[in-house]
This record gives C-alpha cells, sequence and structure tokens, in this order.
C-alpha cells in the first residue's frame, strides 16, 4: 500500500465502496455466528447484533463506540438525523443525539466527579465539543489560535479527544495538521506538540490518543501514527518516550481496558478491500490476539504483518469492551452495516 494518510484519501480519490464491492462480497459476510481469535482471547461473532431500524435510525460510516455506567453504548456514525446513537448490550437503539455535528468521529466518555460527559470531534465540521450524557453542550471550539499554523479553521480537523484525570484533555488533529493540542478542564489552551512529519515526535495521522493509566507511578499518553503502522508513547506534558511499530497495521485508536490494549486494525494492505482486524496486546505492547486475522507471529522480536481472515469485518473502525469482555465494533464505510458483537469465549 502507499503511503496514504488516511481513509479520508481514499475517499477523495473517489474510490467508494460500491465501486469495490459487489452484491456477493457484501453476502460473504453474512455468515452468522463463528468464533475467532486466538488464545485466551477467542470470541463468538454476532454480525446481527443490532436490531435496530434502519428508516428510524440510519447509520453512514460508523465511527467510535463507548460504554457508560449504566452499560448503554454510545456511537457516533456519520448521519444529520443521528450523530450518536445510544445502545442496550442486546442491540436495541434506546435513543439518539443530534449535536449538529454531521461528520462525528472521535466519542470519548469521561466520569467527572460522578458525572459522566462526552467529548466528541466532528472533521468535516472542523470541530470538538464536550456534552452532558444527554447531549446538552458544554462547550465547542475550532481550530486553536494559539497555534499560527491554523490559518484557516478549515486546516483542523480533529479524530479524537483523551481525558486525563486531572481534567487536561488532549484533542488528536488525526486528519488535520497532526498536532497533539493539550486544554485544561474548562478549554483553555495549555501547549501543542507532534505535527506531521517523521521525526521521533511527529506523526503520519494521529488519528487516536489515550491516556495509559496502566502504570498508576507514570500516567502516559498513546498516540497512533497511523499511516505509518505504529503507535507512541508520550509524557502527558508532550515529550515522546518511545514508539512501537506495527507492521501492517493501520490502527484507529488505542483502547485499554484493564492490562490490556485493544486495537480496531481498519485495514492492513488495501483501503480498496475489506482486509482489517482487532488487535489485542499484552503490557508489553506484544499482540496476543488478533479476531479477524492470522495468529499473531514474531521473527526475531519483529511483528509478521498479519493476514485477514477474509470474512469477519468490514473496515473495523473501534473497540468498545463490556465488563464481559465482550467487544463491540463499529464499522466505517460498510455498506451502511450496524455495529457487530464478539461475545468472549
Amino acid at each position: 500500500m502507499n503511503s496514504l494518510n488516511s481513509r479520508r484519501s481514499f475517499i477523495k480519490k473517489g474510490l467508494l465502496a460500491s465501486s469495490f464491492f459487489t452484491l456477493s462480497s457484501f453476502n460473504s459476510f453474512e455468515i452468522g455466528n463463528k468464533i475467532i481469535g486466538h488464545g485466551d482471547f477467542r470470541f463468538k461473532l454476532d454480525s446481527k447484533w443490532s436490531s435496530q431500524d434502519a428508516a428510524k435510525h440510519p447509520v453512514d460510516n460508523c465511527h467510535e463506540m463507548v460504554i457508560d455506567s449504566k452499560d448503554r453504548l454510545y456511537m457516533t456514525t456519520t448521519t444529520p438525523k443521528n450523530n450518536i446513537l445510544i445502545y442496550s448490550k442486546d442491540g436495541k437503539v434506546l435513543n439518539s443525539l443530534n449535536l449538529n455535528f454531521p461528520g462525528a468521529h472521535g466519542l470519548t466518555l469521561s466520569n467527572e466527579g460522578g458525572e459522566e460527559f462526552l467529548y466528541v470531534t466532528d472533521p468535516d465540521n472542523n470541530k470538538f465539543c464536550k456534552t452532558t450524557i444527554e447531549g446538552k453542550k458544554i462547550f465547542e471550539f475550532s481550530a486553536p489560535k494559539e497555534i499560527s499554523a491554523y490559518s484557516s479553521e478549515n486546516l483542523f480537523k480533529p479524530t479524537e479527544i483523551a481525558v486525563s484525570p486531572n481534567g487536561d484533555f488532549y484533542v488528536a488533529d488525526g486528519y488535520g495538521l497532526d498536532y497533539i493540542i493539550q486544554y485544561d478542564f474548562n478549554g483553555r489552551y495549555i501547549r501543542h506538540f507532534g505535527g506531521r512529519g517523521q521525526d521521533k515526535n511527529q506523526f503520519n495521522c494521529c488519528h487516536g490518543v489515550t491516556v495509559d493509566y496502566r502504570n498508576s507511578n507514570k500516567k502516559t499518553l498513546l498516540i497512533t501514527s497511523r499511516s505509518n503502522n505504529e503507535f507512541k508513547r508520550f509524557s502527558m506534558n508532550g515529550e515522546w518516550i518511545e514508539t512501537i511499530k506495527m507492521p501492517g497495521c493501520y490502527i484507529c485508536r488505542p483502547v485499554i481496558k484493564d492490562e490490556f490494549l485493544f486495537f480496531a486494525v481498519i485495514v492492513t494492505k488495501d483501503w480498496g478491500k475489506y482486509d482489517g482486524m482487532l488487535a489485542i496486546l499484552d503490557q508489553n505492547n506484544k499482540i496476543i490476539s488478533m479476531p479477524g486475522g492470522s495468529e499473531p507471529i514474531y521473527e526475531n522480536g519483529v511483528f509478521q504483518k498479519p493476514v485477514y481472515d477474509n470474512s469477519s469485518f468490514k473496515n473495523p473502525h473501534d473497540v468498545c469492551i463490556d465488563s464481559d469482555w465482550n467487544i463491540y465494533v463499529p464499522q466505517w464505510n460498510s455498506g451502511k452495516t450496524f455495529p457487530v458483537k464478539l461475545k468472549r469465549v
């Protein structure tokens, strides 16, 4: 694959899904339940998890999912009618939110003093916002005026937000200028770092960001550099610590559950085909399971490019893990399909 900065380049070049996927290729995915994954992380794939009415609650590109303290699942989707859909764990649509974010993309849930909030990004609308769990906006921002490189608000295309324990939050401009921008709890600019480039402290599509809390003595940021097939660790003040290469893996965002790290790998080889999968890593950043892909193999400590199983996913874009370690997967550019569920076995 050439070094496309993101799936957005795929769209701009006019390579729409309808140009590549015949009806028979869609039907090849309708295979019912099957077991995927490796080792202790094996799952039964339920492609019919959601029972939603497409006429009432349509989806286009599904992006990210989070789960709240009441086991309600929230998902961003790029339809003007449903910026966010809210599901029960059995796949029923409970409600929808319209934030006037028709390109709703990144979705982060933050528990702040016992109250839950949503942080949402829209790279098409060049904005991000914070809302209550009911969808009432608390603040909304566009390109930061403190960064002179944003000569136009259209250059700002945020894809993800991570919230630190002290209330600071970090906005990843993954489809824009590849900066990570740090704000305080009230939305006041603190600093920015990164930017597009090949240096160790730069990114090539910083699509996702999260706070790694697994080391209680030293919290850090995990940030994807998707088009370079890697993710990077930074201090909370924006200092580069390490780069973890994952050949063949176009990583969306890192998601942490207990001591494990999860990724949706949207594509492994060709943006014009369905060849994505999921990855589960241990605390040593070693892949231990790849649902939807071949068994992870390392040679001389180097991860070998995985191979798609040709049936499980259609451009998986995110993972959401519940208390029973089931995984819910929204999918981008997938023929308007609803999320699928992986039940751990």
